[in-house]
């Protein structure tokens, strides 16, 4: 969701020009570079989420232990990554939001896009690292439970539960 909204703020308004000029320029210091990387992360961040919904998804129906390890650990260390690449971005796109200059956008078009960019990419950091805690214990408690037990069951090889018995 944070992705779209970066997305969604970059596109709309994180192009500008000054009054005199025709080519417009990226907000973040007129450095065409904090824009693609807002984007390109963003756009990213996106497909990365819904391939990872998709494996939330299918993950009741992985039946081998070590595959079942192997996607909770992917979980890990795509969300510990996402939470670093994110914590890059907020730290670069505030540094060239800080050093805009005011003569490059005089109009300050724009101005708020840039801010709620650097906020959801902020907002992002912490929610990936928690992704990353959340799937941390995922882990830590598989070894216990269900999630990674050895004599997993295919829900259509179970035996049907018989219907209780009702008097009328």
């Amino acid at each position: 969701l944070f992705s779209i909204v970066i997305l969604g703020c970059i596109a709309n308004e994180g192009y500008v020009n000054r009054p005199e000029e025709v080519e417009e320029y990226c907000i973040f210091n007129r450095n065409q570079n904090a824009c693609n990387y807002a984007v390109a992360i963003g756009t990213l961040c996106f497909l990365c989420s819904t391939g990872f919904l998709a494996l939330d998804v299918y993950f009741p129906q992985i039946s081998g232990v070590k595959d079942r390890k192997k996607a909770v650990m992917v979980d890990i260390g795509v969300s510990a990554f996402w939470s670093l690449i994110w914590f890059v971005g907020f730290c670069f796109l505030a540094n060239q939001w800080q050093i805009s200059k005011p003569e490059d956008n005089p109009l300050n078009e724009g101005a708020d896009a840039a801010r709620a960019t650097i906020i959801f990419c902020f907002f992002s950091i912490f929610t990936w690292a928690l992704q990353s805690l959340l799937a941390i214990h995922r882990f830590k408690q598989g070894a216990d439970t269900v999630i990674f037990n050895q004599d997993y069951v295919e829900p259509e090889q179970q035996e049907p539960m018989e219907a209780p018995l009702t008097y009328e």
